[in-house]
């Protein structure tokens, strides 16, 4: 096995969170492109895991946390760390002790950079960046927001503990239409598909129905309402993980018109 820093001619493959051969993934768009580019110049940094046949099943990107939707400060933050597990495509990677190997090679590579701990998040049900994985890498608990924990190891005895940004507010109904708001960053996938189906589903009802992008890859935007992504129909917040069907958002969307 193999940890190396992202290759230029691995970057589409990073891009679709190495689902090349999913037909899902391609309606995610190019938000997860941008968001790398603008990123990037900021110290975003990205690592992926080759086998024995230089075949790669897994990745981790991770960035300054004054990037992430967390508080803190001289700490580096774990987006995503994926390990391919499907059969289709290049196959299934877990149980070869991929995900440590690429975890240990970003913090290697955070401390030589002079961060003083790394955090994570992870959800505390079994699915994908399990809360209890990290534990066992040495991470703690030190926030949560519902099913979502805000894990961190300290690398020095100087280091102050991160916390979560919380949402500062919700988007509110329009008087005589359907809301449909969405929150975007582009950082992840599964979100740039829920944002390509809720847009495409409003726009099939016509002046019914107004759609609204948050695009929070703007700092200010983000900050403003304290949400990296979500999508709201009216005023309630539609579950986006996994993703919904388009045809379960259209379903919310009909449902709400109904009401008007």
């Amino acid at each position: 096995m193999e940890v190396v820093d992202l290759p230029t001619e691995l970057e589409p493959l990073y891009f679709v969170c190495l689902a090349d051969w999913s037909p899902e993934i391609k309606e995610m768009g190019t938000k997860k492109e941008r968001w790398y580019r603008n990123k990037k110049e900021k110290g975003l940094r990205v690592k992926v895991a080759k086998d024995g046949n230089g075949v790669v099943g897994g990745m981790i990107h991770y960035l300054p946390i004054e990037e992430s939707n967390a508080e803190g400060r001289d700490l580096y933050f774990v987006n995503c760390i994926w390990v391919h597990r499907n059969k289709q495509g290049r196959g299934d990677f877990t149980g070869k002790g991929m995900g440590t190997a690429l975890l240990k090679a970003a913090e290697q590579d955070a401390k030589s950079l002079g961060a003083k701990g790394m955090v994570a998040w992870g959800l505390s049900l079994p699915a994908f960046m399990r809360a209890s994985w990290f534990k066992k890498h040495g991470y703690t608990k030190i926030d949560r927001i519902g099913a979502i924990v805000l894990l961190w190891k300290p690398f020095t005895d100087t280091a102050q503990a991160p916390k979560w940004i919380r949402a500062k507010k919700t988007p509110g109904r329009i008087p005589g239409k359907v809301s449909v708001a969405c929150f975007v960053s582009g950082w992840c996938p599964s979100m740039n598909i829920v944002y390509e189906r809720a847009k495409r589903a409003a726009a099939e009802f016509g002046d019914r129905v107004e759609f609204t992008e948050y695009d929070t890859l703007d700092r200010r935007v983000f900050h403003e309402w304290g949400m990296m992504d979500a999508l709201f129909v009216d005023d309630r917040e539609v579950r986006t993980g996994p993703p919904p069907s388009y045809d379960k958002i259209r379903k919310k969307i009909s449902k709400r018109i109904q009401r008007l």
